[in-house]
Formats: C-alpha cells, structure tokens, sequence
C-alpha cells in the first residue's frame, strides 16, 4: 500500500472518531437510574441553605439511591446527601453510618456492608445534607 493511502485511511479513521465523541458526550447527559428517581422524590420541592449535620431527630427514614445519594426524610422536609464517592453507594447494600458525636455530619463515613453476608465494603464520606420543602403553592 503507498504510504499516502495509509496516511488517508488514518485520517479517515481519525475523522470517524471525532465524530463519535459528541455522541458519547451526549450519552453522558442523560440521567442515570439513580438521578431519575431522586429526581421523582425532589419533585415539586425547594432546595433550601445545605447544613452540616443532622440531630437524630432529622432522620426518620433513610434511603439509598444506587451511585446517587442518601435521601433523610423529617416530616415533609427531605435531607439529600450526596457524598464525594457516591458511585459506591450501592442500593441492595446496607449502609452503616459511623458518626463522630451524637449529629450525623459532613465528613462522617458510612460504610456500605453486603446486605447477604454482612461482609464489609466501601466507605464514602458525606458532604454537606441539603434540605428540600415542597414548594408552597398560592390560593
């Protein structure tokens, strides 16, 4: 083969995948499994100013959004966490918080255990817990 139609043929290739990058990148937008259903539980609700803790009192129930978030729930106002490594955050696992006092805070771990065996697995570190109120409606 001339060297000038290899030359062409890289560039061919080279021009192909240009292309197929801004429709990976658009794959990249759609929302994961996880974001969809926070996305349903935040619906009609207000972001309000995040907070560093929660008393016990705050956390009612506690759910698992697979590679998401936590979500706390108090009465209507919902607790949204979303630590730095949530792609570890794994629904079918059950979370063990480790807490340094009595408040679940930012920068306390949790563990995420296999459910079945109970053998442990990854730690992630939560961040700051942004509350969400429903939207107050006029009339």
């Amino acid at each position: 083969m001339h060297p000038r139609a290899k030359i062409a043929m890289i560039v061919a290739g080279l021009a192909a995948t240009a292309l197929a990058v801004p429709a990976a990148a658009q794959d990249d937008t759609e929302m994961t499994e996880g974001e969809q259903e926070l996305a349903e539980i935040l619906d009609g609700r207000i972001a309000g100013e995040p907070v560093n803790c929660l008393g016990s009192m705050h956390r009612d129930r506690v759910q698992t959004i697979d590679k998401t978030a936590f979500v706390f729930r108090d009465g209507d106002t919902v607790y949204v966490n979303r630590p730095r490594s949530a792609r570890f955050i794994d629904d079918f696992d059950l979370p063990v918080f480790h807490q340094f006092g009595a408040d679940l805070c930012r920068l306390d771990q949790v563990e995420m255990r296999d459910r079945t065996s109970g053998i442990p697995g990854p730690r992630v570190v939560l961040e700051e817990f942004v509350p969400y109120r429903k939207a107050q409606t006029e009339g």
